[in-house]
């Protein structure tokens, strides 16, 4: 893993390297599940498929990123949009690097004194700019984490 030189703040700095690490902690627990023939729980929407569920973590890894930097002003966050579901598994690496480059480069110059700033989230809570980092850490390890469950034998 990159360490990351020049940060403005170590804080952003420290999530984006943790950030980094669970989301390529859950793509290798997505690889598995798919080698294992997890079954995923009956479900639409982000659980229709492991590949909509792979398109549901990277994308959300793309929208926190976009997000943040809307509200600390960084400018366009230049992350591309993420794969349909049927070309994410083959797009997957490319695109991982693609969002972890783009996280590295535009929380290089993040405000930390700005990140007890409350906005409202796309869901609907209202969250510090700190919250949203954390949660975009969070996020990939709690998919991980029900990968991991669906492949342990009852």
């Amino acid at each position: 893993m990159n360490q990351l030189e020049g940060y403005r703040d170590r804080g952003a700095r420290a999530l984006v390297l943790l950030h980094e690490r669970e989301l390529r902690s859950c793509l290798a627990a997505w690889r598995r599940a798919v080698a294992w023939g997890v079954s995923l729980p009956l479900g639409t929407g982000h659980y229709a498929s492991e590949q909509a569920l792979l398109r549901h973590v990277l994308g959300a890894a793309a929208g926190y990123l976009r997000w943040i930097a809307d509200k600390l002003e960084l400018g366009d966050a230049g992350v591309e949009v993420v794969p349909e579901p049927e070309t994410i598994e083959e797009r997957a690496d490319a695109y991982l690097e693609h969002v972890l480059e783009r996280w590295r480069e535009v929380l290089r110059d993040a405000p930390g004194e700005r990140f007890g700033e409350t906005y409202r989230a796309n869901w609907g809570e209202e969250l510090s700019i700190e919250s949203m980092l954390e949660h975009a850490v969070v996020h990939p390890m709690r998919h991980a984490l029900q990968l991991e469950e669906l492949m342990t034998p009852s």
